[in-house]
């Protein structure tokens, strides 16, 4: 969705009441350095800390076949060290300090971040500076990385029923674009990637000019800049990829796979292919679908919730999630798990039923009333985090958005209509543009749990 947390119960909050606290808070400010790095700096001085994210705007949808995996491999290596800061350094000073590190994977970006007391900021910049130029991959530590990365992909996908599902339903429901592939990549090309690989991919994407730096926190803007020209200025630009067109065909037919791995209950999901936002100010259709999404399984009050699972005990549980700020085709995903004696096709019919419904009837306002509360007292109740607040902005921006355009897309989600909303469900809520993912459980006997390994990080 475009903003997370939209479930957080907000039903009494008055629209009225929260708006006057977008007003009042602190615009982000922009600089560029001559090497085409960007910093956002947004002042918070609320508690004396300061978070600091490094985008590199890389990600799996930038990979090719073969060396699928690579980004979230290299955003590893990213830990094992520099000249000056040798391999197990990087966490090791950063807890020193008193503050906390990590980093992720997606399909567009690749983050890492830091959260300190403020007057450590001049450290992150130290470190992250270092490791964007000067990052060492050696094959022994490569050797000892890749092993950890495979036992993640078993940890998170091989063992894990549903994700299984979920990655073959991508899979099956993209044909061209690489967002078929999942970010942690496919085990095949990670036992055959090499140090090289993860070196290649470092010196084709780590440049100053394809990453933005993004601080909130008790700091003064203009000390910011100056420390960012201090320990980044130096760096070079590189000569960047050109990034070819990835359209996905147009799908002309339901797709279905059906996935055997050992679990208790059967699990259901149904992805429609659906439009993203590209123009903040004059597309509707993206912010309808996400009050759609909301009205399904926004509160425990939802059509979703009270129907299949309270009501009909049909389901255990049902989720329906929408992304629709990226650079790749949207997907519009309801997943269920079947009540113990009920199948996946007997869910799958009562959310056919479900959409059916808005498709002829649509929603009423009180419905959408709600939504649209939680969808502004989630932004209010998030923008306490300063990591949050770090997190939006430098993800907005990594995939080709604003953070300027934050307040217009929460003012576009406000004025959807219910006319609106059951109109996208009457035209992407179609089977034409369907991929239908069934898990079949397979018997559990001889299963055993897989310890977590450490050095895990995060991959999405």
């Amino acid at each position: 969705m475009l903003f997370a947390n939209i479930r957080r119960e907000a039903s009494t909050l008055s629209l009225l009441m929260l708006a006057p606290l977008f007003a009042t808070a602190a615009e982000p400010q922009e600089h560029k350095l001559a090497n085409g790095l960007r910093i956002i700096v947004k002042e918070d001085h609320r508690a004396p800390t300061v978070v600091s994210m490094v985008v590199y705007k890389a990600g799996s949808v930038d990979e090719v076949s073969g060396t699928t995996g690579v980004a979230h491999v290299l955003e590893h290596m990213m830990f094992k060290g520099t000249k000056k800061v040798p391999a197990g350094e990087f966490s090791k000073v950063v807890a020193a300090a008193g503050g906390r590190e990590n980093a992720f994977t997606a399909q567009d970006l690749t983050g890492y971040h830091e959260q300190l007391g403020k007057s450590k900021l001049s450290l992150a910049f130290r470190l992250e500076a270092d490791r964007m130029a000067n990052l060492e991959i050696s094959p022994q530590e490569f050797a000892k990385e890749i092993k950890v990365v495979m036992e993640e992909r078993r940890l998170r996908t091989d063992d894990r029923p549903q994700a299984l599902v979920y990655e073959q339903m991508m899979a099956t429901a993209l044909v061209e674009h690489p967002y078929r592939v999942p970010p942690i990549g496919w085990m095949s090309d990670l036992e055959s990637m090499t140090w090289k690989d993860a070196r290649n991919w470092y010196d084709r994407w780590y440049a100053p000019n394809n990453a933005i730096i993004v601080v909130v926190g008790d700091v003064e803007t203009k000390q910011v800049f100056a420390l960012a020209e201090r320990y980044f200025g130096a760096l070079k630009a590189k000569p960047l990829p050109e990034r070819k067109p990835q359209d996905e065909p147009a799908q002309r037919g339901v797709r279905g796979v059906t996935v055997k791995a050992p679990a208790e209950l059967p699990y259901l999901l149904m992805g429609y292919r659906a439009p993203i936002l590209r123009d903040v100010d004059n597309d509707w259709e993206p912010y309808a679908l996400e009050m759609l999404a909301g009205v399904l399984d926004g509160n425990d009050a939802a059509r979703l919730t009270r129907t299949l699972v309270r009501d009909e005990k049909i389901a255990n549980a049902v989720d329906v999630s929408y992304e629709s700020t990226q650079r790749g085709p949207g997907m519009f995903v309801v997943s269920g798990v079947p009540n113990t004696g009920r199948t996946a096709a007997e869910l799958e019919q009562g959310l056919r039923r479900e959409f059916a419904k808005i498709i002829k009837d649509g929603v009423t306002e009180d419905e959408l009333k709600r939504v649209k509360a939680q969808v502004v007292a989630a932004q209010v109740f998030q923008r306490d985090s300063m990591f949050f607040q770090t997190q939006q902005i430098a993800m907005l921006e990594a995939v080709g958005y604003s953070y300027r355009s934050i307040d217009t897309m929460i003012a576009k989600l406000q004025k959807v209509t219910a006319a609106q909303v059951q109109e996208v469900a009457r035209k992407y809520l179609v089977d034409d543009s369907l991929t239908v993912a069934v898990l079949e459980p397979q018997p559990l006997e001889g299963r055993k749990p897989v310890p977590t390994p450490p050095g895990l990080r995060h991959v999405q």
